[in-house]
């Protein structure tokens, strides 16, 4: 008779599957590691970010304010030196408001070289209302190009043009 050689199965492991289930499970807690370590790294970083954003929006606060200011010093400044240079034969004849546009028809504006009378044609130019100064200046420009205004009008003229506020 045969006896069989077999060995009953159990269910424990051996050493080298313990030693191999170890080692998987330093290898997880590492990546563990590294992934937390992850995530306070991006957490500081979009902190970091955030204070930039936070900084930078400040800056741009206080430059509306010193624009807004600079507007209204540049308005004054204007009104003052239109008020220095006017002379007494220099006027304009109509003007008409609207809400967005102001209209205006100089009927003649005597230059300050001599009495010479240069007709400047009816415009239909937006009022500058602090947005968008290089597009309204651009405007202004070519106005100013295409009517041959002389350069000592060009002021008076774009005085006119500007918001009260």
């Amino acid at each position: 008779m045969q006896t069989s050689s077999k060995q009953p199965e159990s269910s424990s492991m051996t050493h080298e599957e313990e030693e191999e289930m170890l080692h998987d499970i330093s290898k997880l807690q590492d990546q563990v590691q590294q992934i937390s370590f992850s995530q306070k790294l991006t957490k500081a970083n979009i902190n970091g970010l955030e204070s930039m954003i936070k900084g930078m929006e400040a800056k741009m606060d206080d430059l509306k304010i010193d624009l807004k200011t600079g507007m209204v010093d540049l308005k004054t400044d204007l009104t003052n030196f239109l008020q220095e240079i006017l002379t007494n034969g220099e006027r304009v004849v109509k003007e008409t408001h609207d809400v967005n546009k102001r209209n205006v028809n100089h009927d003649f504006i005597e230059s300050n070289v001599g009495s010479k009378t240069h007709h400047i044609p009816k415009i239909d130019m937006r009022k500058f209302d602090g947005k968008n100064p290089a597009t309204w200046i651009l405007h202004m420009e070519q106005f100013f190009d295409l009517n041959n205004v002389q350069n000592t009008q060009k002021v008076r003229i774009a005085t006119l043009y500007l918001e009260p506020n």
